[in-house]
C-alpha cells in the first residue's frame, strides 16, 4: 500500500534492535484518514471471506481494526491486556510476549463476545515474531471459531512471525512489508 509505505518512509524512525517507531501515525498518535484507508484495504482484501467479527489486541491494533470493522460492517472485539472490575470471569485467555515492551501479558476476551459460528479476521499493527497473532489464534482455537484471515499493517519479513500464520494455512495480507531496517536508519521494503 503506497500511501502507508510513504508515511513510513517520511515519519518512521529506525531504532536499535530492529525496532521501527511509527508513533506519529499508528501507535501513539493516530492518523484517522490513513487508518480509514487501511480499513478499506483490509475490507477489499477479505471481502469474499464472510467475516462476522474483527479481532485485535489492545491498544495499537484497535485503530486499524475498528476501521476494518467499519468497512466490513461487523463488530470489533479486542483482547484486553489488563483485568478490570468488569472483566472477571468466563474469559478466553492467552499469554503474549511483547518484544518492544519486554513484558508478558495475559490477554483476555469475554466469552460472550465470541460464538462458534463466528468467522473472524485478525488485525494488528505489526507482525514481527508473531506473539500477538499467536495469542489471538490460541483464543480463536479455544472459542472454536474460524480464522478467515490475518491483516497486518506493517510486517517485518526478516522475522519469523508470518510463519505462524502460514503454518496454519490462513490468508495473510500485510499492507507494508519491510525486508530490512539498516544501521543507518534506512527502511527497505519488499517489492
Amino acid at each position: 500500500m503506497k500511501l502507508l509505505e510513504d508515511k513510513i518512509r517520511n515519519e518512521g524512525i529506525v531504532l536499535p534492535h530492529n525496532v521501527l517507531k511509527v508513533d506519529g501515525f499508528l501507535n501513539h498518535q493516530v492518523d484517522p484518514e490513513l487508518m480509514f484507508e487501511i480499513g478499506k484495504e483490509f475490507a477489499r482484501l477479505f471481502k469474499d471471506k464472510d467475516i462476522t467479527k474483527v479481532l485485535t489486541v489492545e491498544s495499537s491494533g484497535i485503530a486499524p481494526a475498528v476501521m476494518a470493522g467499519l468497512a466490513l460492517n461487523v463488530p470489533v472485539v479486542f483482547a484486553r491486556k489488563h483485568k478490570s472490575l468488569t472483566l472477571t470471569d468466563d474469559l478466553f485467555t492467552a499469554e503474549v510476549y511483547s518484544y518492544t515492551k519486554q513484558t508478558t501479558n495475559h490477554i483476555s476476551i469475554s466469552k460472550r463476545f465470541l460464538s462458534s459460528q463466528d468467522r473472524v479476521l485478525l488485525v494488528d499493527d505489526f507482525l514481527a515474531n508473531g506473539q500477538a497473532i499467536s495469542g489471538l489464534l490460541d483464543i480463536a482455537d479455544a472459542a472454536g471459531i474460524d480464522v478467515e484471515g490475518v491483516g497486518i499493517v506493517i510486517e517485518k519479513t526478516f522475522q519469523r512471525g508470518s510463519q505462524v500464520v502460514r503454518d496454519r494455512g490462513i490468508q495473510l495480507e500485510s499492507l507494508a512489508r519491510i525486508k530490512a531496517l539498516t544501521d543507518d536508519g534506512q527502511i527497505e521494503f519488499e517489492k
